[in-house]
Parts: C-alpha cells; structure tokens; sequence
C-alpha cells in the first residue's frame, strides 16, 4: 500500500469545554495508483483525518505509513514524505500568497528539492504547467488575475512541482461552480492517468466522489461507517 492510516484517533477541546472525538479509530489504505474518496457531512472528521494524513495535524494515537514504512520520527523519511504527498487545499483565493508571481509560486514549492539548475526548474515550470492546461506565458502573472478555477489549477500544479505519488485534495472543488469542477475533476483524472498518481480525496459531495473514484469511505461522527 502507498498511504496507510493504523488506528487513528483524534480529539479537540471544544469552545465550550469539553472534548470532542474528531477522528475515532479509523484505519485506512490507498494502494499507489488508486483514488479514495472520504465523504461525510461537515464535522464529520475528514478533514482532520487528511491533516493528520499529511502531517499537519499530529493524532492523539495511531501511526501513518508510506510506502509501508512509518513516516514521522525519522528526518529523512519526513523530507521524503513531504515530497512525495502533497495537499491541494479548499480555497484557491487562500492557499495562493497574492504578493507572489505563479513562477515564484511554482519556484517555492522546490525549496524541498534542494539546489536545482535555473534551466531544470524552469523546464519542470513548463511541463507542470502543460500537464493543467497553461502555457509559460502565465509564468509572470498573478494569482488576482486568473478566475477561482484557474487558481486552482495552479495550486494543483504547484503540489506537481515535486513529482508527487499523492495528493490529498481536501475539498478541492467544492468552492467551485458546478461547469468549474468538471474542468478541474477533468484535469485531475487526466493526471492521475498520465502521472500515476494516487488520490486522497475529501468531500461531501458525493457526484464529484464518484467523477474521481468508485473507492468511496463514509464517514460520520468521527468513525468510518461504510
């Protein structure tokens, strides 16, 4: 298995005071080159599990493995790990810094890669950008100019920046209008099938689940129920 969660669970303390069992005792495995998606009513811990999945969020107990090794505790498996899964987030309007051009954006996101030559970033630039539909004219432009689609777009190829084998889409699309998701649903089933990829996908949206995947995990009150 590429992704596996063992025995995960999670708890916050709520505004009120007390505790509240975000994720409970959930296990979960993704094999490279397939798509899950975890669907569930808001609050339902999905989200939590995805943070936990990408190291965002640390879980009271329980272990995640890659590749079928743990992946925190050792250095160079974490650097590893952060290479190889990347999130693409909700909101495409937050997760772009607006002071940053999309090839700063791009450029950044190889910080993880080490020194690399000016020429190979820039021809990882052009095809990451190919493999969402731009060109490298976009390359000098910023995120308040293209449309919420579009932002997308480019978030999604700055997690390709570092020839991930995961992403964890949480709720990628559902910010977007309906002709607006098609496109970028459309865009990520082109990729998995050219790259490989493997996708965690968190939703509720359970039409825009099945455009990814027949693999569909509910969940509900913390617990995966189907």
């Amino acid at each position: 298995m590429l992704l596996e969660l063992r025995s995960i669970s999670k708890s916050f303390m709520s505004r009120s005071g007390g505790m509240v069992q975000a994720v409970d005792d959930v296990s979960l495995a993704i094999a490279e080159g397939e798509s899950c998606a975890i669907v569930g009513e808001s609050g339902c811990g999905k989200t939590t599990l995805a943070r936990i999945a990408m190291g965002l969020v640390s879980p009271d107990r329980g272990r995640v493995l890659f590749e079928g090794r743990p992946v925190w505790g050792d250095k160079i498996r974490e650097c590893y790990f952060r290479r190889k899964a990347r999130m693409v987030f909700q909101d495409p309007f937050a997760s772009l810094d607006p002071r940053y051009s999309v090839k700063a954006t791009l450029d950044e996101a190889l910080y993880l890669e080490g020194r690399i030559p000016l020429a190979q970033r820039q021809e990882r630039m052009r095809v990451t950008l190919a493999s969402v539909g731009f060109s490298p004219d976009i390359l000098s432009r910023y995120p308040h100019e293209f449309s919420g689609g579009e932002r997308q777009r480019i978030a999604i190829s700055r997690a390709l920046m570092t020839d991930p084998k995961l992403l964890i889409l949480d709720e990628a699309v559902s910010s977007l209008d309906v002709v607006i998701q098609k496109e970028v649903l459309d865009c990520l089933a082109g990729l998995q099938e050219s790259r490989g990829l493997t996708y965690m996908f968190i939703t509720h949206n359970l039409k825009a689940a099945r455009r990814i995947t027949r693999k569909i995990t509910v969940m509900k009150s913390g617990k995966i129920v189907e």
